[in-house]
């Protein structure tokens, strides 16, 4: 009988592309990749993987095998919800991941609720960008993910993950305080047609979005600076080196030396919880889908939407 640990090795490879990715999604070392895999060939008494350069490929018998395991898998962890699901108690270990103002501003409400609603329930925070929360939620590594896309750019959902809105978020303009657009009460982006911009760094998803946005509104790309964080960013606003577009969510008051002025038209952002079709049943899931949605409830940044 084939063993399932050995086919959830296989699987990684799969989907990861090499050992060294299979062992980082599994938390185990590059060697002990190797010796399932071993083992996992004399089992079925056919090569799974061959050289190709510096680096792996599965053969045809490893793609035949991986795809049924992705499969196996899947059923087991539908099996595990069922059972789950049948118990009733939210009890166990969730792990939720955010991109960085969804992890401010949503996440502690929800963490605590939890805590409070099930005391058998250990959850944790894990801060990710969007396109690397999705991956691990791929690979079961996290259970959900809450992630973000703009209507004008929709993220990807792959095949076997649910999606359900939690909120719209409006951005604002952030601009120097002696800046001449800074005490009204709106400004537009063709008002700031001459600003170099604050940015996020080029690997993460705002930034794309910042780029598109001004490009469609025939603005000139000036990203002077960039940073993950919007306590840096605004630094740099304070400091007079440019303008920069701030989401509302997770945002604290404005620091000395900035002013928030709303855009019009006012750019949206949403925002959405994903997670696998097969935990969907899993009464840990239900209830932390129930506590994120109760915390964007809270948020005063847009509209609301309902969860199905």
């Amino acid at each position: 009988m084939l063993n399932l640990e050995r086919l959830r090795t296989l699987h990684a490879v799969s989907t990861t592309g090499s050992v060294r990715g299979a062992a980082e999604a599994l938390h185990v070392t590059t060697s002990a990749v190797s010796q399932q895999l071993s083992r996992l060939e004399r089992e079925v008494g056919q090569r799974l993987l061959e050289k190709q350069g510096r680096g792996i490929r599965l053969t045809d018998a490893g793609d035949l095998l991986a795809d049924h395991a992705g499969r196996l898998l899947q059923q087991v962890e539908l099996a595990e919800t069922d059972l789950a699901d049948h118990r009733g108690a939210v009890a166990g270990s969730l792990t939720v991941a955010a991109f960085a103002t969804a992890a401010r501003g949503l996440l502690p409400a929800v963490l605590h609720a939890l805590r409070q609603r099930h005391p058998n329930l250990s959850a944790r925070l894990t801060e990710l960008e969007p396109v690397e929360s999705i991956a691990q939620l791929r690979h079961a590594d996290i259970d959900i993910a809450v992630v973000q896309d703009w209507p004008e750019q929709p993220l990807a959902v792959p095949d076997g993950i649910s999606c359900a809105p939690l909120l719209e978020d409006v951005l604002d303009a952030a601009l120097p305080a002696r800046h001449t657009l800074a005490d009204r009460d709106s400004t537009t982006l063709e008002e700031l047609h001459g600003e170099d911009w604050v940015g996020w760094p080029s690997d993460e998803i705002c930034h794309g979005w910042l780029e598109n946005m001004l490009r469609r509104n025939g603005i000139e790309r000036r990203i002077t600076h960039t940073a993950s964080e919007h306590s840096t960013q605004l630094a740099l606003v304070a400091a007079g080196l440019g303008a920069a577009i701030i989401p509302r969510l997770g945002r604290g008051p404005a620091p000395d030396g900035v002013r928030f002025v709303p855009l019009l038209p006012a750019p949206r952002r949403r925002v959405f919880a994903l997670w696998r079709n097969s935990t969907t049943n899993r009464p840990a899931c239900r209830a932390a889908l129930r506590a994120l949605q109760d915390a964007a409830r809270q948020c005063d940044t847009g509209r609301v939407a309902e969860l199905a």
